[in-house]
């Protein structure tokens, strides 16, 4: 009751001023149905871009960009300022970097290509979150500069840039492709029902951008052993594949250490930072789960032949 009658005398003020309260407007859209964080995305984006046309002045944001160039060694790390005018510049975190880059500063450094969150090439941290440039909205509170900076715990090439040559061996480790011990029958394809396909949905879909990875605390205290949760999850995508026949040899050598499976402590950052809604934790607790139930307790036989 309180909320109306503020809301309504707020209205009568507006009114007589001759201004008016902007209604939020709603956007839908079909082809994302489905996919909850890519769908809050883009209602952000479009509110976001549509605020933004509202207003008439022009809104300068400050973007805080990491910088380190190693041609210039004596220079250290440092947070440079850019300042970009939001009425003519697209919704995305992406294309600020786009504007700056093209406009401001050519030297700017940073990985993009599909601009469609589908290559995970524009991962970097934004406001303290691991995620994708080009599926983070900006945030349109001028009042605040938005920080960047390169994924965390990964050696800096230059800029945004990060090495992730150890990344891309760790997935390799895993074999990420299809096994099988006999060729499919009359020379077609390996055959799958749809309710064996639909046990690859939330695993298939990962992009490798390493988002996932760079945030795992497991990741940053054993780089060289554990190998994080984005080869983990991909792991457990050939493990479940009905096609893929070597689904016990993958999870035993997951599991001939504890290094690579079992250093997984389940804090769940991974699950938390991932742009495409997948669950990389749940992924490793459910192959924890097969490997355990693959080697069932056995009863232990008590001296005199009668067990505990």
């Amino acid at each position: 009751m309180s909320k109306s009658w503020i809301q309504q005398g707020y209205t009568k003020l507006s009114n007589i001023l001759g201004k008016t309260i902007p209604k939020k407007q709603t956007f839908t859209f079909p082809v994302l149905e489905g996919h909850p964080a890519a769908q809050q995305h883009a209602e952000v984006a479009a509110q976001a871009h549509d605020s933004v046309q509202r207003k008439t002045s022009d809104l300068i944001k400050e973007f805080k960009i990491y910088r380190w160039n190693p041609d210039l060694p004596n220079n250290k790390p440092h947070l440079h300022s850019y300042f970009v005018d939001l009425s003519n510049c697209g919704p995305m975190v992406l294309d600020a970097l786009q504007k700056i880059k093209a406009e401001v500063d050519s030297s700017l450094s940073y990985r993009r290509s599909c601009r469609e969150g589908i290559c995970g090439s524009c991962s970097m941290n934004i406001d303290g979150t691991n995620t994708v440039a080009c599926l983070r909205p900006i945030d349109t509170n001028t009042s605040k500069p938005t920080v960047i900076t390169p994924l965390p715990h990964m050696f800096v090439i230059k800029d945004l840039v990060v090495d992730l040559t150890s990344f891309y061996h760790q997935y390799r480790m895993i074999e990420p492709w299809l096994k099988t011990r006999r060729a499919p029958k009359n020379g077609g394809e390996y055959l799958q029902s749809p309710r064996e396909r639909k046990k690859l949905d939330g695993l298939y879909e990962c992009i490798l951008c390493a988002c996932c990875t760079t945030s795992c605390p497991s990741y940053w205290w054993n780089p060289e052993q554990f190998i994080g949760p984005a080869a983990l999850l991909q792991a457990y995508r050939w493990i479940s594949d009905s096609r893929d026949e070597f689904s016990n040899e993958r999870l035993q050598a997951l599991t001939e250490d504890h290094t690579k499976l079992y250093r997984c402590r389940s804090i769940k950052n991974c699950t938390a930072a991932c742009p495409k809604t997948l669950d990389p934790a749940g992924a490793i607790r459910k192959m924890k789960t097969k490997h355990l139930l693959s080697h069932p307790i056995q009863l232990t036989e008590h001296p005199k032949g009668r067990g505990l």
